[in-house]
Parts: C-alpha cells; sequence; structure tokens
C-alpha cells in the first residue's frame, strides 16, 4: 500500500474541496484530495449521452452567486443566458393550460391577492434570518417547530396559492413533501438566495449557463492541482487526534495535519473514525437527509416551442413534471427541454417499469408543450438517488427541529477535521456559489489554525 504525507488531506473532489485544496496550495501548504468516484466534479457532472451534451447535475447561476462568478471569471469560462423569450405556461388544478408572462401565475384574482400578501409576509421574515445563522433568530425554536406546509396553511385556505407558494422550496429546492421539513428550513433556504421574491423568480435564480458544461468549474480546478488528485479512493477509515489524521482507502495510506470532509453530509458514515466521532455529530448527522428529484431531459431535433411563441418556462403544482425549461445548449441546432420530478412523486414513478415512466413524464411535459414533446430524439433521466457517492438531490437538509437543535455545530471543526459543502452553506446554501464559500471557508479556517500553532510552538 502506498504512503503519502501532506500537509491537509481533502475528501471529495467536488467544487468545495478543489476550491479548498486550490487556497492551500496558493498558501504554500501540500495538498491530497482523494475522491472516491473516477471522476471530478461531486453534484457537477456534464456528459455527452446519445449523442447530446447533457448538464447531469447542477448547472445554472444565478446573479447574488458572486463566488461562483468570480470563480468562473478566473478560470477564464464563459456564460450565456437561459432562452426566454415568449410565454410562460401554467397548468391549474382542473387541468388547463393557461400562457402567461411575468411573475405571477394566470391564477383568479383572490388566489394572486393571497399569494402576494403571504409572499410579502414572507420576505418580511426572511429579510431577518442571517443565512450563516438561522437557528439564531429568536423565533427560531418556534419556525423550526411547524412544518412548511402547516404554517402556509395557517396563513391562508386558498389551497391553490398553497400550492404555489409552498413548491418553490418544497418540490423545487429541497425536494422533499411539504410537511416533512420546517418554516425555518425554508425561510433558510430563501435567505441563501436573498429573498422569497428571489427564490420564486425563475428568471433570476435560473439566470446563465456555463459554455461547455458547469463541470468545467471542477475541472480546470483539478487541472491545477495536477497529481495531487487520486480518484477511485474512497476512504475507508480515517484516524485522527492531536498530531494530525491519518485515511486509509483500499490501496493508499494519506497522513496529514488537518483534513477536510468536503462531500454530502449523509455519506459521513461510509467512513469509520478512530476514535468516533462526538456523540453531538453523530446525532446531527442523524438528523440530515438528502432530498430526491429526477432531472429530466429531453433533446428534441428543434426547439419546436419557440415556433409557438413559448419561452420553455413552465410551471404547476399540479403536474408529475413540477416544472421545465428551455435547456438548449449554446450554439446547438437541437432543442433540449430540462423538466423535475421530485419528492413522493419521484418515489411513484421508480415503482414503475423505464418505459412506463418516461412515457408518463413526457405526458406530464406534453400538458405544457404540446403532443410533439412526447417524441424527443434523446431522452435521459438523472437519478442522483441511486448514485453510490451522493444518494440524493439536491442536497441534505434537516428533518423537523433539527436546524435550531444542531445548526450551529454543523461547520464546526472537530479537532483537526473540518468541514466544507453545499450542504452547510448559508449564502449559496445547496448551489456551486455555497460549495465554493464553504471551501474558501474551510481553506482560511486550517491556515488560520497552522499560524495559531506555529506561534504557540515557538513562544
Amino acid at each position: 500500500m502506498a504512503e503519502i504525507t501532506r500537509d491537509v488531506l481533502i475528501i471529495g473532489a467536488g467544487a468545495a474541496g478543489l476550491t479548498a485544496a486550490n487556497d492551500l496550495r496558493k498558501a504554500g501548504l501540500s495538498v491530497a484530495v482523494l475522491e472516491a468516484r473516477d471522476r471530478v466534479g461531486g453534484r457537477l457532472w456534464t456528459d455527452v449521452i446519445d449523442g447530446a451534451m447533457l448538464e447531469i447535475g447542477g448547472q445554472w447561476v444565478s446573479p447574488d452567486q458572486q463566488a461562483l462568478i468570480d470563480t468562473i471569471d478566473e478560470l477564464g469560462l464563459e456564460t450565456y443566458s437561459r432562452y426566454r423569450e415568449g410565454d410562460s405556461v401554467y397548468v391549474g388544478p382542473d387541468g388547463t393550460t393557461s400562457r402567461f408572462t411575468g411573475e405571477m401565475f394566470p391564477v383568479s384574482a383572490e388566489t394572486e391577492k393571497a399569494i402576494a400578501e403571504i409572499t410579502e409576509r414572507l420576505d418580511a421574515m426572511v429579510a431577518e434570518i442571517d443565512p450563516d445563522r438561522p437557528w439564531a433568530h429568536p423565533k427560531a425554536a418556534e419556525w423550526d417547530a411547524v412544518t412548511w406546509d402547516a404554517w402556509l396553511r395557517q396563513q391562508t385556505d386558498d389551497d391553490e396559492a398553497v400550492r404555489n407558494l409552498a413548491f418553490a422550496t418544497g418540490s423545487a429546492m429541497l425536494t422533499k413533501p411539504t410537511h416533512a421539513f420546517s418554516l425555518l428550513q425554508s425561510l433558510l433556504m430563501a435567505a441563501s438566495a436573498g429573498s422569497y421574491s428571489h427564490l420564486v423568480d425563475a428568471d433570476f435564480i435560473l439566470d446563465k449557463r456555463v459554455v461547455g458544461g458547469l463541470q468545467r468549474v471542477p475541472i480546470l480546478l483539478a487541472e491545477r492541482l495536477g497529481d495531487d488528485v487520486f480518484l477511485n479512493q474512497p476512504v475507508r477509515s480515517l484516524e485522527w487526534g492531536a498530531a494530525g489524521v491519518t485515511a486509509t482507502t483500499d490501496d493508499l495510506t494519506v497522513s496529514a495535519r488537518f483534513a477536510i470532509l468536503a462531500h454530502a453530509p449523509v455519506l459521513y458514515s461510509r467512513i469509520s473514525f478512530v476514535p468516533p466521532l462526538p456523540r453531538r455529530q453523530h446525532q446531527l448527522h442523524q438528523h440530515l437527509s438528502m432530498g430526491f428529484v429526477i432531472k429530466v431531459h429531453a433533446v428534441y431535433d428543434r426547439p419546436f416551442w419557440r415556433e409557438q411563441g413559448l419561452s420553455g418556462t413552465a410551471f404547476s403544482p399540479y403536474e408529475l413534471s413540477h416544472e421545465a425549461y428551455d435547456n438548449t445548449n449554446h450554439g446547438d441546432e437541437r432543442g433540449t427541454l430540462v423538466g423535475f420530478v421530485s419528492d413522493a412523486n419521484a418515489d411513484g414513478v421508480f415503482e414503475l417499469s423505464a418505459e412506463e415512466r418516461k412515457e408518463r413524464i413526457l405526458e406530464s411535459l406534453s400538458h405544457y408543450y404540446g403532443p410533439e414533446a412526447k417524441n424527443p430524439v434523446v431522452y435521459y433521466e438523472s437519478d442522483w438517488g441511486s448514485e453510490e457517492w451522493t444518494r440524493g438531490a439536491y442536497a441534505a437538509s434537516f428533518d423537523m427541529g433539527g436546524l435550531h437543535r444542531y445548526g450551529a455545530d454543523l461547520r464546526a471543526a472537530v479537532g483537526p477535521i473540518h468541514f466544507a459543502c453545499s450542504d452547510m452553506a448559508g449564502a449559496g446554501y445547496q448551489h456551486v456559489d455555497g460549495a465554493i464559500r464553504m471551501g474558501h471557508l474551510a481553506a482560511e479556517n486550517i491556515i488560520d489554525a497552522g499560524r495559531a500553532g506555529t506561534a504557540a510552538s515557538g513562544a
């Protein structure tokens, strides 16, 4: 078994781990990045399927994601805007398809009024939330004890208003049923984007894409590290103590002064820690779980919906695919739609055969775009729930009461072990932007700890 020694060991070659590794290298520290997969990028994955380039994982860049924007610029990558010219589509509770422009769905005046009033209320609440410390709000315990669904239904008895308000943080972002997470968790999701209004504004939150795919960010970051990135190296055990850490894979042993766990927290249990992590960490990790969403890619010989004057943007809390967008690649003559099936709906379709599942999902897309949507030339489902080294999407969130109870411990170092991933970000929570922010933070904390240790030893 090969043995190497570094200043810092990083487990996970996603955006967080690779950002931290580059920062540490710039500070003069040696690093080793161990990645269980056969590729870098984590939940960023751009691949060619049946001749079509698809963003299997994360892909969008919004105007508030400054850490990601800075990284894209620094790497010399180009971005382009998502196509959004024309009408959007909404399917109502009776199955009626309506075209509309602007942010508000074509609902009754009473429902529109309820949505506007509650959105204003939520924006005011979100403005009081520090996304880095949501548990510190005076009402955090109260807001963490009521489900997102229950709170909304306390505000109005208009079911259509509730469904349209709920799915922004439920089906669309946390990808869990709205009765499964708290109001506080929903407010954090909104605060991470600056406001609830930002979160429900598709033109804001799904603004731009990177030419060639967003996985180019971790690929280029990894290239700078060269041979210090080790693929196909799942860490089996991590010994830790005052002297540092030792990680063991099937064919490699790495000793270092510090470690960064830069992968989804639901995977911590795949590592045997010696000694075990503190009991509070064990409890914390058991109260975090991934959401579940299928990202559906449908490629056509042309973007036929544009011929109908449609932008490709579509929503409905009543459809199997609760939202869909024009996802045509830069410079591609073909047209691509991307749709999403999440939480309990995702559970249901995986009880079907692959062919029946495809038929049901395309039928749902046809309710937005017409019968031509049923006949793509390429069809692919991103199923992150089956990924061995991810186990869900988009990210982890707390169960009821967990954010207030354990949130303050989420990023706290345990001896020489630090933590960094999008799942524990404030600004940019669940996004690549948050992963990059957490990578910067973990590297900064280790650099500071190293300086403090050097000062103490020289005193």
